[in-house]
């Protein structure tokens, strides 16, 4: 059994609130087009006209060889974190996914990435849970590498 996390409140609370991206940057403000903005934080997709964050993101605790960074969106007006054990919007609509495996010590597990099927995605990221190499899953998008969300054992 498996679990979807969504990013921590108090970051994301901060990153609403004026805090600066992993490059130390502002975060910029911009409108969604709808539909292609999916937030990191409720999970959900930022409706067309709603106000967003676009900011660089390390979902990693420190910097290191593994430690990819890259664009995510967010709501700018505070939204509740993504939680219960159903699948969220963001990861329901996309054919397909990038996903991998990662060490207690945040290192990329090789052999665990793989380019899957939106409806394959859950039964692949349980399966490379079992490897007790692996303690987190990372689910990204498969054409432009961004980070969407963490899968933990449950």
């Amino acid at each position: 059994m498996t679990r979807i996390c969504a990013l921590p409140t108090e970051e994301v609370r901060a990153l609403q609130n004026g805090g600066k991206d992993a490059y130390g940057n502002p975060v910029e403000r911009s409108t969604s087009h709808g539909g292609g903005n999916p937030c990191r934080h409720c999970l959900t997709f930022i409706p067309e006209g709603a106000e967003m964050l676009i900011l660089a993101h390390r979902p990693f605790p420190t910097a290191q060889p593994y430690a990819e960074t890259g664009p995510i969106f967010l709501c700018a007006d505070h939204c509740e974190r993504h939680e219960g054990e159903g699948l969220p919007q963001v990861l329901t609509t996309p054919p397909d996914f990038l996903i991998k495996g990662y060490s207690a010590d945040d290192r990329i597990v090789y052999g665990t990435g793989i380019v899957i099927p939106q409806s394959e995605m859950i039964a692949r990221a349980e399966a490379i849970l079992e490897n007790d190499k692996v303690a987190y899953v990372h689910v990204r998008s498969s054409r432009n590498n961004c980070y969407q969300a963490r899968i933990d054992r449950s």
